[in-house]
């Protein structure tokens, strides 16, 4: 058994069939310690604990933690309650096999923080058409997963993360960088994902363009693809606008090509990068409306405002420094005791976890 724990945060909103995530934990609990959050409500949380209860550390999250993102909320409870100093953070969708929990403790060896590859396996449509979007990313540096390693001293240092932000996964990795930590990249640490339903797919699409908000540079390119795009058909010039399409395939190509990933990504997953590029030109829009508009985007009950503060923001937030976001939002900071932790709770409220996939609203 390997010294690493596994932090999965959660919540069923309805009552879908548990049984492949029930057969995952039962295989995942013999090779690592399994911490399960589960802030569900208490029926459903009673049937999770009957189900799980021999398997894993099953608790709802800590009822300091007012987080507008659930998941968040979730995840600073299992890091607090791990024992080990290596901690995996995944979603619900996310499937490791032994060799992928061996290699992610090995990194985590000189690494504050670890970011794997996820790959979707079974691949309908949906799930090509967001293939294309992780393949651009890791043609630009890295693509954003639903699991993280992390060293669990560090996370206790630093705070934990700001939980009242939608792009919580760039939030956690802007805030290891604005302490100093140390981050990898594993483009090559492939792991295994179940693709959502249809429908949760389509629910995702502004969600996830309003994640852009937090990348300037990035939503502007996105803004411009429209009126571009637009002066192309108006001017007849298909030629060019078939070209904007091969150079997207280009770049997804260049993605695919980085870290072995040829034998991961199949190749028709290149062709439905112009469409998600076209998907996210439009929806980047509305992203923007909404901002403008209503103030911020709903969010598991929330209307949530900042989609994750700039690396700047962070830096200027370190303890000491006046106006910090920790003096504004605290985050209750747990110290190693000789029983586990010792937790301050300035506040009593049950954070809310969201689940992503099939059984409950996405992260």
């Amino acid at each position: 058994m390997i010294d690493l724990d596994y932090v999965l945060p959660l919540r069923c909103e309805d009552d879908t069939d548990l049984a492949e995530l029930t057969g995952y934990l039962r295989w995942l609990s013999r090779h690592v310690r399994v911490l399960v959050v589960d802030g569900s409500s208490r029926g459903r949380f009673s049937r999770n604990a009957r189900l799980w209860g021999d398997m894993v550390h099953h608790l709802p999250p800590h009822d300091d933690l007012v987080t507008a993102n659930g998941k968040v909320a979730g995840v600073i409870t299992g890091v607090r309650e791990s024992r080990a100093e290596h901690v995996v953070i995944a979603d619900d969708d996310v499937r490791y096999d032994a060799i992928g929990l061996t290699r992610i403790w090995n990194l985590l060896q000189t690494a504050d923080l670890v970011r794997p590859q996820n790959f979707f396996s079974p691949l309908p449509w949906h799930a090509r058409w967001d293939t294309a979007r992780a393949l651009i990313n890791r043609a630009f540096g890295g693509d954003y997963p639903g699991t993280f390693g992390v060293r669990r001293s560090f996370f206790l240092t630093m705070g934990g993360y700001d939980g009242d932000v939608l792009f919580e996964n760039l939030e956690l990795i802007r805030t290891v960088r604005a302490h100093a930590g140390r981050e990898q990249r594993a483009l090559g640490l492939y792991v295994r994902r179940v693709p959502p339903r249809t429908e949760r797919f389509w629910s995702q699409r502004v969600r996830q363009a309003y994640d852009d908000l937090a990348q300037p540079l990035r939503m502007a390119a996105f803004l411009a693809v429209l009126p571009g795009l637009a002066v192309l058909v108006r001017r007849h010039n298909y030629g060019m606008v078939g070209l904007c399409a091969g150079i997207s395939m280009g770049v997804a190509e260049l993605g695919r090509r980085r870290a072995a990933g040829r034998g991961v990504f199949p190749a028709s997953c290149l062709l439905y990068a112009p469409a998600w590029v076209l998907e996210r030109a439009v929806c980047s829009w509305l992203a923007l409306a909404v901002r403008l508009g209503r103030g911020g985007i709903r969010y598991s009950g929330n209307r949530i405002r900042v989609s994750a503060h700039s690396s700047r923001q962070l830096r200027r937030c370190q303890p000491g420094i006046s106006g910090s976001l920790a003096a504004r939002k605290p985050v209750a900071l747990c110290e190693p005791s000789q029983n586990g932790f010792v937790a301050e709770r300035p506040h009593r409220h049950k954070a809310t976890v969201a689940l992503p996939g099939s059984m409950g609203r996405p992260f």
